[in-house]
């Protein structure tokens, strides 16, 4: 057991949660357990009650009250898995003083859960590049989703980032492969979402009082009657909203198991298994300033897809204002 302890929130901790802080500091800590300290004020932020829930800013203090093996777990070094640190750099398809830029390979999960023990968050220790600041995510995208992912390399930086994809100024935009045509060829598909449990574990549905979910589509190429190529606009940032809107309609992406169906005609080894979903740009404030927009190249099993169609070029430089064009804005 250890003693009460006055911690200092660094800056490569700002923004977090109080509960998520413990869980990177202190993981021998349940949170029924956290829970029960917060509740009777042993653990106190700047002196004050505090809540699960309440972010932390640089130069906070945190009360933390006597912890078994807590000194000794919080000032372990943190495992670096260099041989993944070593592939994920070759990933890298942007950096400067402010963030990182990841072309993400479908497959890697962007944090950890349950039987998930690789994942993006547990390598950015190695993605300091000398900076005394540990780089923090500012969004997320599925397991199985390739393409675009953002980091901010300081707490500054982090913060600007989130705080733009949190107030809707950003635009991301997808390319997925989906089963059949839809109709009409674009438009904007508005249908509520909500997450349900079920037998199978949680599932994201339509449902008529669920929350506000809108989704741009225009259909770039056909491989008549089988298969589409669609670029996807999410409006909103629901879970799993892409892949449940297209299925809504009718045109489920191509390896989506939850949402389509693995026995279809086009789930083969020619076109392979694999989900069909790449986030294909974004466009953001810089935190230093002005607009940044990247682009990802497709990941290699939707490269192939493309050709075994042979779908257009997919190296468009503008994708915004080619997407903007094809729906006539």
């Amino acid at each position: 057991m250890s003693g009460v302890e006055t911690i200092e929130v660094e800056p490569n901790d700002a923004g977090i949660r109080l509960d998520r802080w413990f869980k990177r500091h202190y993981p021998e800590l349940s949170h029924g357990r956290l829970e029960k300290l917060l509740r009777t004020g042993q653990v106190r932020v700047d002196g004050g009650r505090a809540k699960s829930n309440q972010r932390l800013e640089a130069g906070q203090a945190v009360r933390v009250p006597p912890l078994p093996d807590a000194t000794k777990t919080k000032r372990q070094a943190p495992f670096i898995d260099r041989q993944a640190v070593a592939e994920l750099k070759k990933r890298i398809i942007h950096r400067d003083d402010h963030l990182i830029v990841l072309n993400k390979p479908a497959g890697l999960a962007v944090q950890g859960g349950s039987r998930i023990s690789s994942h993006v968050d547990a390598l950015l220790d190695g993605l300091r590049f000398g900076s005394k600041e540990r780089p923090k995510l500012v969004h997320r995208l599925d397991k199985d989703t390739s393409g675009v992912l953002l980091i901010g390399r300081t707490a500054k930086a982090a913060a600007s980032l989130t705080a733009a994809f949190r107030g809707h100024e950003t635009r991301k935009l997808y390319w997925a492969l989906v089963e059949g045509v839809a109709r009409p060829r674009e438009g904007t598909i508005k249908l509520p979402l909500e997450k349900l449990p079920g037998p199978q574990g949680d599932r994201v549905n339509v449902v008529d009082r669920g929350r506000n979910a809108e989704t741009r589509y225009r259909t770039v190429d056909v491989a008549a009657p089988e298969a589409s190529w669609l670029a996807l606009e999410p409006v909103t940032g629901r879970t799993h909203q892409l892949r449940v809107h297209c299925a809504a309609i009718g045109h489920p992406i191509v390896g989506d198991g939850k949402y389509g169906s693995r026995d279809t005609a086009l789930n083969n080894d020619a076109i392979g298994r694999r989900l069909h979903l790449h986030a294909r740009a974004v466009r953001i404030p810089h935190p230093a300033g002005g607009q940044f927009e990247v682009g990802a190249d497709l990941p290699p099993h939707m490269s192939e897809t493309w050709k075994f169609f042979g779908f257009g070029p997919a190296d468009d430089d503008h994708p915004f204002e080619t997407f903007d064009e094809l729906m006539g804005v």
